[in-house]
C-alpha cells in the first residue's frame, strides 16, 4: 500500500543565515536511504560552505533565484528551472537576490550529513540540509 506523508520534518541547514528546511523523504523523516526530498526556503543573501557531495543532487526552482558555484563557473538558476549536481564535484549553493528563493532539492541516495563533505566541517558535526 502507498505510504503517505502527512508533514515533514523541520531540519536546521547549515549558512549564514537561518534557513528552513522541510525533508519529506530521506532518512529522517521516512527512513528513506535510496533518495531524500527537501523543500527549502532560503532568504536573501543566504550562504552556505562549499561540498562535494557522493550523492547526485537534483533541484527544481519554484521561486526566486538560486546562485550554484561550481568549479567550473557560476549558474543562477531561476524560478520555473532546474540544477544537476553530479556526486563528486564541487558546489556551493547561494540565494544572493533580495527575495531569497524556494526550491526542491532531491538527492540520490539520501542525504547524509556524512556523505556531503562540507568545507572546514568535521563530518560526524555537520547538520542536515537535503
Amino acid at each position: 500500500m502507498p505510504v503517505k506523508i502527512n508533514k515533514p520534518t523541520i531540519v536546521k541547514a547549515a549558512g549564514n543565515k537561518p534557513k528552513v528546511i522541510e525533508e519529506y523523504i530521506g532518512r529522517l523523516n521516512s527512513g528513506s536511504e535510496k533518495l531524500s526530498i527537501a523543500r527549502m526556503q532560503s532568504p536573501g543573501g543566504w550562504r552556505e560552505p562549499g561540498q562535494k557531495p557522493e550523492f547526485d543532487e537534483y533541484t527544481l526552482v519554484l521561486k526566486g533565484v538560486l546562485r550554484v558555484k561550481s568549479l567550473k563557473g557560476i549558474l543562477d538558476v531561476h524560478a520555473g528551472e532546474a540544477v544537476i549536481a553530479h556526486a563528486g564535484e564541487w558546489v556551493q549553493y547561494s540565494t544572493p537576490g533580495g527575495g531569497g528563493a524556494e526550491y526542491v532539492a532531491v538527492c540520490m541516495p539520501a542525504f547524509s550529513p556524512y556523505t556531503v563533505h562540507r568545507d572546514g566541517m568535521i563530518e560526524d558535526t555537520q547538520e542536515i540540509i537535503c
